[in-house]
Order: C-alpha cells, then structure tokens, then sequence
C-alpha cells in the first residue's frame, strides 16, 4: 500500500494520493488504510519513511572518494540529485519542517553525514564545529533543491547547483575556492548593471552586448569546478 501510494505520487502529485485512490491501487479496500495507518496523515508519514529509506539505500551503495572534501562534494550531489529527481517525493519529506525527521532511516542518513564531517574535521579541514556543518549542508542541500523545483524549467541552470555547492564547500571547510580572482565577472555584472543608461548604443546594440555580458557573468569560478552526478 505505501508503494502503491508512492506511485500515484510520483506520478499524478500529492492531491492524488487520497485513501480511495490508494486502495483501488494496492486491491485493498479503503478500510485497510485507517486500520493500519489510522488516516491519510498516517499514510503519508508512512510514504515519507518510504523515501528515506531509498534514499539510504542510494547512499549506502555510493562510492566515497578517498579525499573528504570530494566526498563531501559526492555526497552534496547525490542528495539534490535524488531530489531533483523526485520532486514530489522530497516536497513530502522535506516541505515540512519536522515531518520524518524522527524516522530511523532519516537519523542513519544523518549519521552518514557526520561521519564525512568528522573525516574532514580528522584531516584538518573542518572550518566549522561538527554539529554547525551538518546544520550548514544539510540547510545548503534542501533550498538547493527546493529553490531548483520552484523555478520554471527554462531557469533551471545547472551553474546555480553548483555555485550553492561551492559555496557550502568553501564555507564548511579549509579548502581554497576553486578561483579566487573573480576575473572578468565584476567588471562585466557592473557593465552589465549600467547597460540600460549606455545611450550611445542602440536597443539592438544594447541586446546584443547584454547577452555577451551575461555570458560572462554565468561562466562564474563555481562552473569550473567538478560537478560530480549533478543535473
């Protein structure tokens, strides 16, 4: 029954996912979901289980790379990965502050997480206390994920995963950003902030300068860097 449910989730949203619909799909009857589940809520909590655990289970069969700081980037992308690739799926667990959050699967999927911490924080390469860099990645991770939803798809531009990736990175730990000259981007976001009052160009003139600036502007230091699985 919570497969069934999961299912009609992933494939028609959460409206669809009524006890009726459920039932019908798992050959039950509708009274089966309130004995075992006690109501709708039940079931979704039951769903929302159901989606840490395969997410756990994607983690646990991921390769570590040996350096902490590419694990640590491994593990970044395997989690916007898996909620990009189940969107409805993570709205459900993540859209509400402490739904599952108790649940055995999302406290292992943490311990995972402290111990790439705590490898870092072994090598020498913890900036921040243990408990503020889960609180920081996990945080980075989940609006990472929650903003890329939110967006139409024609916005959706990779560069913004992997600047947020590089900015957990760079502020997590030790590790120096990737470029530390900013190159052309300053010059080209002030140019590109001042286009509108160049009177000198024409509108077509104009355009065609503000897309070449923005180019500039989206090739930033974080799209330089490895972007592991990450859409």
């Amino acid at each position: 029954m919570v497969e069934a449910a999961a299912d009609l989730l992933a494939r028609e949203g959460r409206d669809a996912v009524t006890t009726r619909a459920v039932a019908a799909a798992a050959g039950l009857q509708p009274p089966a979901i309130y004995r075992l589940f006690g109501d709708k809520d039940g079931l979704l909590d039951a769903v929302v289980e159901h989606g840490y655990s395969t997410f756990l289970a994607r983690k646990r069969q991921a390769a570590s790379p040996p350096d902490p700081v590419a694990d640590l980037r491994a593990g970044w992308d395997l989690t916007v990965e898996f909620g990009i690739s189940n969107p409805e799926l993570y709205v459900l667990m993540y859209g509400e502050p402490r739904r599952g959050t108790t649940s055995a699967a999302f406290l292992a999927g943490m311990q995972m997480l402290t111990g790439r911490i705590n490898r870092l924080a072994v090598h020498g390469l913890l900036r921040l206390s243990e408990h503020m860099a889960a609180t920081v990645i996990h945080a980075t991770a989940r609006g990472a994920i929650l903003t890329w939803l939110s967006l139409p798809e024609d916005q959706r531009d990779p560069a913004l995963l992997r600047i947020l990736r590089e900015s957990m990175v760079a502020t997590v730990t030790t590790q120096a950003p990737p470029i530390d000259d900013p190159g052309p981007v300053a010059a080209a976001s002030a140019l590109r902030a001042s286009l509108p009052e160049a009177a000198a160009l024409s509108p077509a003139e104009r355009g065609m300068l503000a897309e070449w600036l923005d180019r500039l502007i989206d090739r930033s230091p974080a799209q330089d860097a490895p972007a592991g699985d990450t859409p």
